[in-house]
C-alpha cells in the first residue's frame, strides 16, 4: 500500500477547502449569507488545524478605555490567559490584549477590498493594550511589551492579472502604517506575506501551494510572538463604582 507523502496531504486538504468555498459561492445567491458561509468556513479551517493554544471567532475587540473596534470577521486570540471573553445575543467581545492575528474575509483579492481590510486593521490597532507585571516564584517581573498585531485578508481568488503583480502591490504600499496587511491568501491565485522595512517586500506562493503557503507562515509568525502579554485586569475593573 502507497502510503501519501507530506506534499499530497498538504494538497488535498487545500483541495477540501477550496471546494467547498468554491461551491458556495456558486450555490449561495444572497451576498449576506454567503460573505457568511466564507467566515464559517475558514473559522471551521482554522480551529479545526491551529494548535489548541489558540481560539478562532468572529468578535469585536474592546480595550480598558472603552474603545471598540469594527467587528472582525476572524480573530486568532489567547485561549489560555484571556481572563474574559464577552458573548451577548451572539456578539462576541475580546479584550484587545488577547489577540495574536485578525483576517477579513472577502470572495476575491482586488483595490476596494484590501483598503476595506486595512481599515478593519486600524480600528483594532488603534485600541489601548495594557500589560501587567508577571509575577512568579522568584519575584516579578517587569510588564511585558505588546507586538504588532498580524493582519490579513482571505478571498476565493484575485481579480487582477497576474493576481500579485504590480496592481496588488500598489494597492498595499498606499496603506498606512496602521492599515497594513501582514497576510493575504486568494485560494486560487496566490497566498503573500508583507514584509515592511525601508521598502515593502513580498513572499509569494506559487498557484499551487496557496493555502499550504499561508497556513505555515501563518504559524511560524505566530511562534514568533510567544505568548500574549498578562492583561493588567485593575484597568478594566476601573469600569465598576466598587472598584
Amino acid at each position: 500500500m502507497n502510503k501519501p507523502d507530506l506534499r499530497t496531504i498538504f494538497y488535498e486538504l487545500q483541495n477540501q477547502m477550496v471546494s467547498q468555498l468554491a461551491a458556495n459561492r456558486s450555490i449561495l445567491t444572497h451576498p449576506t449569507t454567503k460573505g457568511d458561509s466564507f467566515e464559517i468556513n475558514w473559522i471551521k479551517w482554522l480551529k479545526l488545524y491551529l494548535p489548541n493554544r489558540y481560539q478562532v471567532d468572529r468578535a469585536f475587540l474592546i480595550d480598558s478605555q472603552n474603545n471598540i473596534s469594527d467587528q472582525i470577521d476572524i480573530v486568532i486570540y489567547d485561549q489560555q490567559y484571556t481572563p474574559f471573553v464577552f458573548n451577548q445575543d451572539g456578539a462576541v467581545y475580546i479584550p484587545a490584549e488577547s489577540v495574536y492575528a485578525i483576517f477579513e474575509v472577502k470572495p476575491e483579492l482586488n483595490k476596494q477590498y484590501i483598503e476595506y481590510a486595512g481599515q478593519k486593521t486600524k480600528s483594532v490597532r488603534r485600541l489601548i493594550r495594557t500589560s501587567a507585571p508577571i509575577h512568579h516564584a522568584g519575584g516579578v517581573l517587569p510588564p511585558k511589551a505588546h507586538s504588532k498585531i498580524i493582519s490579513g485578508i482571505l478571498c476565493l481568488e484575485s481579480s487582477w492579472n497576474p493576481p500579485l503583480g504590480d496592481s496588488f502591490e500598489n494597492v498595499m504600499k498606499s496603506l498606512d502604517a496602521e492599515e497594513q496587511l501582514d497576510f493575504g491568501c486568494a485560494l486560487k491565485s496566490g497566498s503573500f506575506r508583507a514584509i515592511y522595512g525601508d521598502t515593502l517586500q513580498f513572499e509569494k506562493s506559487s498557484q499551487q501551494e496557496t493555502l499550504i503557503f499561508f497556513f505555515l507562515k501563518l504559524l511560524i509568525d505566530l511562534q514568533k510572538l510567544g505568548t500574549i502579554p498578562a492583561l493588567a485586569i485593575s484597568e478594566y475593573a476601573k469600569a465598576l463604582d466598587s472598584i
